[in-house]
């Protein structure tokens, strides 16, 4: 019973991928573009602690903070580029 449940919420998890992957592709702006990866990020990381539950295992706790870190660091720096149109500053001499 619960193993349908998990199933269930995989298969609705792969539906919603799929949705953020149009916006992705298809986003009227960079906001959009950005939300969807970063949505994606998350969406995945539910997918592998549903998988998780379904084997009854936690080797892939390791796997799901990394790919947090990863959607965390990425969004940051997406959203500095937008803002500032460079990820790293860089002090240039004065000329």
């Amino acid at each position: 019973m619960m193993d349908g449940f998990l199933i269930t919420s995989l298969v609705v998890l792969s539906l919603a991928i799929l949705g953020c992957l149009y916006r992705l592709i298809k986003g009227p702006s960079m906001n959009d573009r950005i939300i969807a990866l970063d949505t994606i990020g998350i969406l995945l990381l539910s997918m592998i602690a549903v998988l998780c539950m379904l084997f009854r295992t936690q080797v892939y706790f390791d796997i799901i903070l990394l790919i947090g870190i990863l959607t965390f660091i990425g969004t940051t720096a997406l959203a500095r580029y937008i803002e500032r149109g460079d990820v790293i500053e860089r002090d240039e001499p004065n000329r």
